[in-house]
């Protein structure tokens, strides 16, 4: 719980997957990658309850095993290439209430995200309470700034991509951030009025190194190389 409310953990894991086939559960580093984001879940300090949403059997019996709830199978329709996430979580929120289990915040995590901690989820729900309980983002710090970024016309001449001047130092360079999809949290009456999970929210900073989100085989390499460099012992079990 976080200042008296009840915290929801949904893990939305699909059973499609375009660039890796079957990637919520390719094994990484020795376990299926959806284990390294239910073990962070589960041994958050706030979360009060974990589950998967998923339209594979393959992957709730996973999921099962590593110590998440998989109380219902998500419906095909939302388990689409065009489905959207938020979708998805509106969904798991619906049936959680129809089933009696309610909660009053729902945090979404990404299984694509296996080196964000049980840390990194407390850390964000502070900051979510402190800053009035609107909806939370996590954001990692764009390592090639849009200011030294360029278009290409169709004659083959560069134009800056941000109106500021070419010859600003780097390191008077403002920072950039962009969502890294590790962590969403969201009261749950507020969900109905979001397009997305990431309207206007509040900014959670992840340390660099627990920022990956996997998406084709590189990203999948890269974290795995990142995971090797980090004790893996505190990666593995979520803390």
């Amino acid at each position: 719980m976080i200042q008296g409310k009840s915290v929801l953990a949904v893990i939305p894991a699909r059973g499609g997957s375009k660039g890796i086939p079957k990637k919520n559960i390719k094994m990484f580093s020795g376990r299926p990658l959806i284990a390294y984001t239910i073990a962070a879940a589960r041994n958050s300090a706030s979360v009060d309850t974990v589950i998967v949403t998923t339209d594979s059997e393959d992957i709730a019996d996973v999921a099962r095993s590593f110590g998440a709830e998989v109380p219902f199978m998500r419906p095909a329709e939302l388990a689409l290439d065009s489905s959207k996430t938020i979708d998805a979580i509106v969904h798991a929120r619906d049936t959680m209430a129809r089933l009696g289990r309610a909660h009053d915040v729902v945090v979404t995590l990404q299984p694509t995200s296996p080196l964000r901690r049980a840390q990194e989820i407390d850390g964000a729900l502070e900051v979510f309470a402190e800053h009035g309980m609107l909806g939370l983002a996590s954001v990692s710090e764009v390592t090639e700034n849009p200011v030294l970024t360029r278009r290409i016309d169709e004659s083959g001449v560069m134009h800056p991509l941000l109106p500021m001047s070419s010859t600003v130092r780097r390191q008077d360079m403002p920072k950039f951030w962009h969502v890294d999809g590790a962590i969403y949290i969201n009261l749950s009456q507020r969900l109905d009025a979001d397009t997305s999970l990431n309207d206007n929210p509040i900014a959670y900073v992840m340390p660099p190194l627990r920022s990956s989100d996997i998406d084709c085989i590189e990203d999948f390499i890269r974290a795995e190389e990142i995971l090797k460099e980090l004790d893996g012992a505190t990666v593995g079990d979520g803390r």
